[in-house]
């Protein structure tokens, strides 16, 4: 990252989820009815769209942990992407700030790691070119 993505504003965030993954799915759409200081766009991981938009993203890995990507180019990942997407929102900014502390990063450190643990029980592991880990068609990240 360079130092002027470093400390420049984020103004829009793409949040890319696992659109296999019930609960992702239920959080994008959680996501989608708050009401957002920074706008979110919410994108499937490793789809189409993700490889086109961040060519330079580990999808595979984007595929196992949650990602934000900042308009100019931050990248959030796990523990952090959970706490920047919380940030964006109006009703939760505050309580983002309080989980970057030291009382709070491990409390939102165990969210995410109670969230992949579900994960790891309702998506069975992936072989690499899977077919049924294959990324959504080009128009399953739309609203619904």
């Amino acid at each position: 990252m360079s130092p002027v993505t470093a400390t420049a504003p984020v103004r829009r965030l793409t949040v890319l989820y696992d659109a296999r993954c019930p609960l992702c799915v239920h959080l994008r759409h959680w996501l989608q009815r708050q009401r957002q200081l920074v706008p979110l766009d919410l994108v499937p991981a490793g789809s189409a769209e993700a490889r086109r938009r961040f060519p330079e993203l580990d999808h595979a890995a984007t595929l196992t942990e949650i990602t934000a990507v900042g308009d100019l180019g931050q990248v959030y990942r796990e523990t952090s992407a959970w706490i920047v997407c919380l940030w964006a929102l109006a009703e939760y900014r505050s309580r983002a700030h309080w989980l970057t502390t030291p009382a709070g990063r491990p409390f939102a450190r165990g969210t995410v790691l109670a969230a992949a643990r579900y994960r790891s029980r309702v998506i069975p592991p992936c072989a690499p070119g899977a077919v049924e880990c294959a990324a959504p068609p080009g128009g399953a990240w739309g609203p619904r």
